[in-house]
């Protein structure tokens, strides 16, 4: 097994020391690159712990001189009148024995380095310029030179910046360019090379925009090409505050001012490039010490000092860089180990001979889960307050056109915000702002609809007409409690059956959305001391539904239809029991059996013996009955005599809205009670049943079948990527182990 943890400073400091002079140092940054490379590209890995230099500056500022100056020869990248509209990553490595220098560029589609003349890279990198038209791409170009004359180092060339454009399509190519080169900038493990003219610090617009992204220069390095043109401008009394930039230049932002070989347009260099550079580099520290700049400044002056600065900057920031590298690979590893297990699971569990055992399985699982979810579980999601659940329950039902029962709870209600600003600022609901899910949302949802329940009324007023009409022909037909029974089971059914619709539709909405919680649940299990209170297989069967679409499908489905069909039994138990109500509401009406004269003190309960029962039951008969005693008083009050119908109609009216109120607050009063018997305990009772009768169709056998080729694939991707990972990790391993022959070190 490959070691993983990594030294402390110390030990990089200690192979930065020992690469000087073994040729370590193109060994790790080949390591390094290659695998950069084969982690972002192979793997897809963006956010990797890899620093990097990036050019930036103004179009014709020098930048291509510089790198030709970094490569130790000449070149030019093809681009067309536009110019470069993508990166060009350029990996230079030094190779002290090699004869000739040798380009490569890397495939786009195989990722795989191929050696080139330097005529055919130059004409390759300028097509894919080309290949963009007036557009930009944030898709690199890969270029390696391998010669004896190069910097070891890479760096990421970026587009120019265009100052002056000259129409509208140039300007929306600058916007863009501008945006991309930004967007490398931001990325905080990026070195940024500003390069800039050598004139007046205060004009340098390219330094601006580092300075917008890095306030500190913390990652900024300014090179202030062509020195050569302000020589004549330099004394002994100002070269020192020059080189300064006057105090526009902060103190702690590393610079350099140099000289980049050049000739006339047009024709060959009179010299070898390197000669030619040696030249510049040579005439820079002679013109700088004859005006008697000071060694703390002379450092900063010229192209080698400039090449020597990078090369020790990369290599320590390369060193640093291996720690978190490994560390990241080996989270990599976890993850890619951890999902590659889970996919040959799901291939496993998706066997044609047990996918329908399968599904039943993880079936059973989410049900038996929906009880703890119920029972309440802390830090889950996702979760809701009262006013957003009011709000989606009412768009989902605008969104069916729903008509069948009142959304509403009174027509003074304009809208949906009018009731919401009723529960909150006039009912107060201790809950309402709170963001819960499982039980404890179920309990606020009682609350809300029993509040709904108590704003139903008699919908019409009960007029002379009616009452005489319900009593017959003869004024001796019916009794006046028949009378009242007829009005109630006419007028007032109908408003409180809506609203129990209500009800059910809101008990109904609730368990729907309990889906992603109840899977949240089983998931988050995985790995935590909360997993040895539960079944072992809510993991795993959660990663099974998360997985397979088909699988899930199939579950939510069944799950919904079980939350209709308790809706629709929930509804229908609830009609007969109004049915039963109002047909004879004196016995729905009878009291509790509670005594009022009780003593509320419990330290003198005891065992009640024989003689005590035997006296407790008719006064427990005899007090249930106050509300129907008062009733029947209030009936006997009104008169039978035919001369007397007015007061007679008037006082059935007020019997009926009274009767209607005491069975009104009967059943907000028990809706919980009814909520519990009529829907959850029987859902969730047979929940578990429906799951395991789940059935697969012809086109469920043929979808797991088609899941199953694409598991086949994605298990092939995973385990290549196992190899690629763990070729990174062997690959810096090795390194490591040629750092410790060589005597460096190692607390690896």
């Amino acid at each position: 097994r490959i070691s993983l943890a990594w030294g402390t400073a110390a030990w990089a400091a200690a192979v930065a020391s020992a690469m000087s002079g073994v040729g370590s140092k193109t060994e790790l940054l080949n390591v390094l690159g290659d695998v950069k490379a084969r982690v972002q590209d192979k793997l897809g890995v963006v956010d990797f712990p890899m620093p990097q230099f990036i050019l930036i500056g103004k179009q014709s500022v020098g930048k291509s001189r510089l790198i030709e100056a970094l490569a130790g020869e000449t070149f030019n990248f093809i681009s067309g009148t536009l110019g470069s509209r993508r990166p060009t990553v350029l990996e230079f490595r030094n190779v002290a024995s090699a004869r000739v220098s040798r380009w490569h560029v890397r495939d786009q589609k195989t990722g795989q380095w191929e050696e080139h003349p330097i005529e055919r890279v130059m004409r390759l990198v300028g097509q894919l310029h080309e290949d963009l038209g007036e557009s930009v791409s944030a898709e690199p170009i890969y270029v390696r030179i391998e010669s004896p004359g190069c910097v070891d180092m890479q760096i990421v060339d970026l587009p120019g910046f265009r100052d002056f454009a000259m129409d509208a399509s140039k300007q929306h190519l600058a916007k863009q360019i501008e945006e991309l080169d930004m967007t490398f900038m931001r990325d905080k493990r990026n070195v940024m090379l500003c390069v800039e003219q050598a004139a007046d610090a205060a004009t340098m617009s390219s330094l601006q925009k580092c300075r917008s992204l890095d306030p500190k220069f913390e990652r900024t390095i300014l090179i202030r090409n062509k020195l050569d043109k302000y020589y004549q401008d330099l004394t002994t009394e100002n070269v020192s505050k020059w080189v300064d930039g006057f105090g526009d230049l902060p103190e702690n932002l590393v610079r350099f001012a140099l000289t980049l070989p050049y000739w006339k347009e047009g024709t060959t260099p009179p010299k070898p490039f390197r000669e030619l550079a040696d030249d510049m580099n040579g005439e820079d520290l002679r013109q700088m010490s004859l005006r008697g700049l000071s060694q703390k400044y002379m450092q900063t002056i010229g192209f080698k000092n400039f090449a020597a600065f990078m090369e020790k900057k990369i290599e320590r920031m390369f060193v640093e860089s291996i720690g978190p590298v490994l560390t990241s690979l080996k989270d990599l590893r976890t993850r890619a180990e951890k999902d590659a297990k889970a996919l040959s699971t799901e291939f496993a569990e998706t066997d044609p001979h047990r996918i329908l055992s399968t599904t039943r399985d993880c079936g059973v699982s989410f049900a038996m889960a929906l009880t703890h979810v119920m029972e309440g579980v802390l830090d889950l999601k996702p979760v809701m307050n009262l006013e957003d659940e009011l709000k989606e329950f009412h768009s989902s039902h605008q969104a069916l056109g729903s008509s069948h029962f009142s959304v509403l709870p009174s027509e003074d209600f304009a809208t949906i915000n009018d009731y919401i600003d009723y529960l909150r600022n006039d009912i107060q609901l201790a809950t309402f702002d709170v963001e819960v899910n499982g039980g404890a949302q179920f309990r606020r949802l009682m609350s809300e609809v029993e509040i709904f329940l108590r704003f139903s009324e008699i919908a019409v007023e009960t007029k002379k007409r009616d009452v005489i009409q319900a009593r017959g022909v003869s004024m001796s037909t019916l009794t006046w409690r028949d009378v009242v029974v007829k009005l109630l089971s006419n007028e007032a059914h109908l408003p409180l059956q809506r609203r129990v619709q209500y009800v059910g539709e809101r008990i109904k909405w609730f368990f729907v959305n309990q889906k992603e919680a109840v899977l949240e649940f089983m998931d988050k299990l995985d790995g935590t001391p909360s997993a040895n209170m539960y079944s072992p297989l809510y993991p795993k069967h959660a990663k099974l539904i998360k997985q397979n679409d088909m699988i899930k499908h199939l579950l939510f489905s069944t799950y919904d239809k079980a939350c209709q069909r308790q809706m629709e039994q929930f509804r229908e138990l609830f009609d007969n029991m109004l049915t039963s109500t109002f047909s004879n509401p004196w016995v729905f009406l009878k009291g509790t059996t509670a005594s009022a004269g009780e003593s509320e003190d419990m330290s003198d309960a005891v065992l009640p013996s024989f003689d005590d029962t035997k006296e407790r039951i008719p006064k427990e008969i005899q007090g249930r009955s106050g509300t129907e005693t008062v009733l029947s008083r209030w009936l006997t009050d009104i008169p039978t005599d035919s001369s007397q119908i007015d007061e007679a109609v008037d006082k059935v009216q007020m019997l009926v809205l009274k009767t209607y109120s005491f069975i009104r607050s009967q059943v907000c009063d028990q809706v919980e009670l009814f909520a519990e018997s009529f829907f959850k305990l029987p859902m969730m009772r047979r929940l578990e049943e429906d799951m395991a009768q789940i059935e697969l169709t012809d086109d469920d056998t043929a979808n797991y079948q088609a899941r199953r080729d694409r598991l086949t694939r994605d298990i092939e991707k995973a385990q290549e990527s196992l190899v690629e990972i763990d070729g990174c990790i062997n690959r810096i391993q090795g390194f490591k182990l040629k750092c410790e022959a060589r005597g460096v070190p190692t607390g690896i």
